[in-house]
């Protein structure tokens, strides 16, 4: 007699055993909420500010086709072309507490046991308000009765008004930047060095390497991929700055604001006070594509400098 085995009945393909529903649904319905998100907080509102970049959009009243207009009179105007003079040099000086970053790194990773308490300290800043921060500098700046100016008499230097003095807003703005992105940049930087093998120093310190040699010769090159990613960050954050100008100017009224506003800050300007939205939208496109063309140029230059052991 032959024992015929009977085969297994097949499932109809993408179901489980119990009738389960197919296993891609679930993953639809975990990138769903993300996917909402991404497209209300993020592609709505881009979508939405580049079509009203090319319209005339009015406080009160329909929307008008207006074309190129809003870009066309972008160019030719010269507060737009300060904001963005002002917006530059803004992220130069902040740029340059990137060095200062890298140093201050390397020396708290030789601290030993007060690195954790450093790297608080200076990450205190990251974390408060910057509401608080405006006001704290702006007492310090205080041109009458401020900390800054306090000091300074110590040495019989005279003082300023360095908030209400165009000559001295957008570099005082850029040492309290360079205070508010150090904790950041030290975290990001600290991980970095911790990457680097311990073997390498030793190595060199074998070959009589003292210590400045080898944060020139190992340190920097070793960290790069870390301070190209701190430098991406930090140009992108400066370029939209607009919370300092905000708190520590407008609140007081400040003669200062009109040759001290960055390229944000006339964005705000112009749609929500102005009620020019039009015009507004088309100053936040622009400032989109600076930024792209600024971090397109950085991914290209890094290839000359940055080293990926």
């Amino acid at each position: 007699m032959t024992n015929v085995t009977a085969k297994p009945a097949r499932r109809p393909a993408g179901r489980r055993a119990g009738g389960t529903q197919p296993s891609g649904w679930w993953a639809v319905a975990f990138v769903a909420p993300a996917t909402a998100g991404l497209i209300a907080l993020y592609v709505w509102p881009f979508l939405s500010t580049l079509v009203k970049s090319f319209q005339d959009v009015p406080a009160f009243g329909p929307a008008t086709f207006v074309g190129a207009g809003n870009y066309a009179n972008l160019l030719g105007d010269a507060e737009v072309w300060k904001a963005f003079g002002n917006s530059a040099l803004y992220t130069v000086i902040v740029l340059l507490g990137i060095p200062l970053a890298v140093a201050l790194a390397a020396l708290i990773e030789q601290a030993g046991r007060g690195r954790t308490i450093y790297r608080v300290l200076f990450f205190l800043p990251v974390v408060t308000l910057p509401v608080a921060i405006g006001m704290v500098w702006r007492f310090i700046y205080n041109g009458d009765f401020g900390l800054l100016n306090y000091v300074l008499s110590w040495f019989g230097v005279d003082g300023q008004y360095w908030v209400a003095d165009p000559r001295f807003t957008i570099y005082a703005f850029g040492v309290v930047g360079i205070w508010m992105g150090l904790g950041i940049n030290l975290i990001i930087l600290g991980a970095g060095l911790q990457a680097i093998p311990k073997a390498v120093y030793e190595a060199s310190a074998l070959d009589g390497a003292g210590r400045i040699r080898q944060f020139f010769r190992i340190t920097v090159p070793l960290l790069s991929p870390s301070i190209f990613f701190v430098t991406i960050l930090t140009v992108i954050a400066a370029l939209q700055m607009f919370d300092l100008i905000f708190i520590m100017l407008r609140s007081v009224n400040n003669t200062a604001l009109a040759d001290s506003k960055t390229i944000v800050y006339l964005f705000y300007e112009k749609a929500f006070v102005q009620f020019e939205q039009g015009y507004g939208a088309a100053i936040a496109i622009v400032l989109l594509i600076v930024i792209m063309i600024a971090t397109a140029l950085q991914f290209r230059l890094q290839k000359s400098w940055v080293f990926y052991g």
